[in-house]
């Protein structure tokens, strides 16, 4: 018999960050503090989408990465300015819910982030006034499951975090009490301080 562990941030959510987010922000309701509802990652082949061999070996790569199979992604639309026909692939995507969710937060921002060249922290404007956070990635490299020796294009991807609470403030609050690098906003004073 196997015992099922918790992912060591949703634990850290429940216990420290939730409680906080209430009693900085002052929420009375339980079910109104802000919490992370999906991760999407997506991946635009670009140039690979041609070549069969290298948009697989791509969809493989964000597989591995996300823990969870990718799926294709194909054109709604043909472009002639863009040599795309109705049907063409152009990339591949993975939404995470659950604990794979909380596995994936736990190892782009202990793994994955810190690999960053000439890290200097992630863009805090990323937030869509809705409380959804976005960012992008030059490179798959800095994931710990590609193997760099197999790697045929290096691509980058972007990573949407879906954030229940519909507020930038909180939304930030709740990613910088999970861990993630955020610079702090010009302007803005740390409440710390």
């Amino acid at each position: 018999m196997t015992t099922k562990t918790e992912p060591r941030l949703k634990k850290k959510y429940r216990d420290e960050v939730a409680p906080a987010l209430r009693q900085q922000f002052g929420i009375d309701n339980p079910m109104a503090v802000p919490r992370l509802k999906k991760i999407t990652l997506n991946m635009g082949f670009g140039k690979a989408a041609k070549d069969k061999g290298k948009a697989q070996a791509l969809t493989a790569e964000l597989s591995e990465i996300a823990g969870q199979k990718a799926l294709l992604c194909r054109a709604k639309v043909a472009a002639a300015t863009f040599k795309l026909r109705e049907g063409d692939t152009v990339g591949a995507k993975v939404t995470l819910r659950g604990d794979r969710m909380w596995l994936f937060m736990e190892k782009l921002i202990s793994i994955a982030v810190p690999r960053i060249r000439d890290f200097q922290g992630l863009n805090p404007k990323g937030f869509d006034r809705r409380g959804n956070y976005n960012m992008g990635l030059q490179e798959q490299s800095i994931f710990p499951d590609i193997d760099l020796d197999k790697i045929k294009e290096v691509q980058g991807m972007d990573i949407a975090f879906t954030i229940s609470g519909g507020d930038d403030d909180k939304s930030r609050a709740l990613l910088m009490g999970l861990g993630m690098p955020l610079k702090k906003l010009p302007g803005k004073k740390d409440k710390s301080e």
